[in-house]
């Protein structure tokens, strides 16, 4: 069976880093945790590190997340949908909001629920994803002050997930002073401007966030050390907490160049191969997974001799070449991921999740 694996003491190394520089910067962050898709393992390990907030999109996540620590404060960081409210207010302390109609019915749960819900609400600044129009922002704020058992605890924005939108100073002070405009009008206290993600962590190094931007959420940069901005990593993290491994279940010498009339695989994908490559062989390995499992454009070799051959649903190919390494059946081949490929693999239920370096 393939597995994949999460390095405890690079986790750790990689949260103090960021939360040093956070410390240092007087901002607070929470942990956004989707990316381990409820796995308690994972989220086990989380939560010994010296974390307030934890996010995820999902609702059943955050329950995992209250059963294994019922007092640490939850996060749902996206719209609720209406048939999912009683669970948001029952399972999410706080929640991410756009839509007035979808703020009553959080108002009339949380009183049936005898809670205060708290809640963010989220701008547009261009991104075009979630957001309240700007244009529209005063009004909308003037009919949720106006609702029960709903505390409006920050203005937050998103950007970089749809379309590559990257933040900039200009959009974030926008982000800051509608939370003053927002205060003065109502007479209100916003403790969070919510603008920071992964992708506005290089904003801080180079002096460009705005001093009202105080919260930020952070999963990606955390788990594999990207500079979202950039596109590459940062230095001083690492990127490899999660390893994927996966078996050789099968290796021999084959043709380069399949043989017979051909039509299209299983992705619905045709072939044209090379004609002066009939004749040449190379060294095949099939491993234990495949696209059900992880998408190969997310995964990386740690040897960089290797080669995709192909993949159908639940088997891989792999180039092996002349196997100068001399690989043989039940070896194991090492990947690295990126976000997709780690979060395709976390909610595939065929690959066992283990821990490295844990105590």
């Amino acid at each position: 069976m393939a597995f994949v694996t999460l390095d405890t003491k690079k986790l750790k190394a990689n949260f103090e880093y960021l939360n040093n520089i956070f410390k240092r910067n007087g901002i607070k962050w929470c942990v956004v945790s989707k990316l381990l898709s409820g796995n308690k393992t994972y989220l086990t390990e989380i939560l010994k590190l010296d974390i307030r907030q934890i996010c995820d999109s999902r609702v059943s996540n955050l329950k995992a997340i209250k059963s294994l620590s019922p007092n640490i404060e939850t996060v749902y960081i996206k719209p609720p949908a209406k048939r999912s409210i009683s669970s948001v207010v029952k399972y999410a302390d706080i929640s991410l909001n756009t839509e007035i109609e979808t703020i009553k019915l959080l108002s009339k749960e949380a009183k049936k629920q005898r809670k205060i819900h708290k809640i963010v609400i989220m701008i547009e600044l261009g991104e075009l994803r979630e957001g309240v129009l700007r244009e529209e922002f005063i009004d909308f704020y003037r009919k949720v002050f106006k609702l029960e058992n709903i505390q409006v605890v920050g203005i937050g924005a998103n950007l970089s997930c749809l379309y590559g939108v990257l933040p900039n100073n200009d959009k974030l002070i926008q982000l800051s002073l509608y939370k003053q405009l927002i205060e003065v009008k109502f007479n209100k206290q916003i403790p969070y401007v919510s603008g920071g993600s992964s992708v506005t962590i290089p904003l801080i190094f180079q002096n460009l966030l705005p001093k009202g931007i105080n919260h930020f959420r952070v999963g990606e940069t955390l788990f594999l050390g990207t500079d979202v901005y950039n596109n590459t990593k940062f230095k001083k993290m690492h990127s490899d907490v999660f390893k994927l491994y996966s078996e050789i279940i099968e290796l021999n010498e084959k043709p380069v160049v399949p043989m017979g009339e051909l039509g299209t695989n299983v992705e619905g994908e045709s072939f044209e191969f090379d004609k002066t490559k009939i004749g040449k062989t190379s060294y095949r390995a099939i491993i234990d997974l495949g696209l059900l499992d992880a998408d190969p454009d997310h995964l990386e070799f740690v040897d960089k001799d290797l080669r995709f051959a192909g993949a159908s649903s639940d088997m891989t190919v792999i180039d092996l070449g002349e196997n100068k390494k001399g690989y043989k059946v039940g070896d194991l081949i090492e990947f690295r991921l990126d976000y997709m490929g780690v979060l395709r693999i976390m909610n595939s239920k065929y690959i066992e999740k283990r821990l490295k370096n844990s105590d």
